[in-house]
């Protein structure tokens, strides 16, 4: 009896290392991941493209409510960020600037874009059906359907 406490204390003892997977090497992504803070969401804005600046986007970004991240924040970025960058105390990365804006606005902004959509396709819909003729009735089906192929 005393061996097996001997064996099953050396088992307790054992890792799992050979256990674990081996890592494998992954590409850096090329824009990193900001360290959320509760209560917002975070965007990458552009500022430039092909080497041009994009004043007009990142204009009505921050009018829609979005502002930027200072480097304070996000202490991480200290090294990443660029050293010509026309934004020198936020957060700037190959030309995208990241910005953060309360949850519960990116809601509200979510949920206005939802209507703005519905909206434009009911209009779609009903202009369509407007040239409706019961001699030759247009065909207005808006059901989907999805089939599975049947296994031999």
């Amino acid at each position: 009896m005393t061996e097996q406490k001997n064996t099953r204390l050396a088992r307790e003892l054992e890792t799992r290392d050979v256990a674990e997977r081996p890592k494998s090497w992954q590409p850096a992504s090329t824009l990193p991941e900001p360290d959320k803070q509760p209560g917002y969401e975070y965007r990458w804005v552009r500022t430039s493209m092909l080497n041009e600046a994009d004043p007009r986007n990142v204009s009505s970004k921050l009018r829609e409510g979005w502002e930027p991240v200072r480097i304070e924040e996000q202490p991480k970025f200290k090294m990443l960020t660029d050293p010509d960058s026309r934004f020198k105390d936020n957060i700037e990365v190959s030309g995208l600037l990241l910005c953060k804006m309360p949850t519960e606005f990116v809601e509200q902004r979510n949920e206005y874009y939802a209507k703005k959509a519905q909206s434009q396709t009911e209009s779609v819909n009903n202009n369509f059906m407007r040239e409706n003729d019961p001699r030759m009735p247009l065909f207005a089906d808006r059901k989907s359907k999805t089939t599975f192929g049947q296994g031999n």
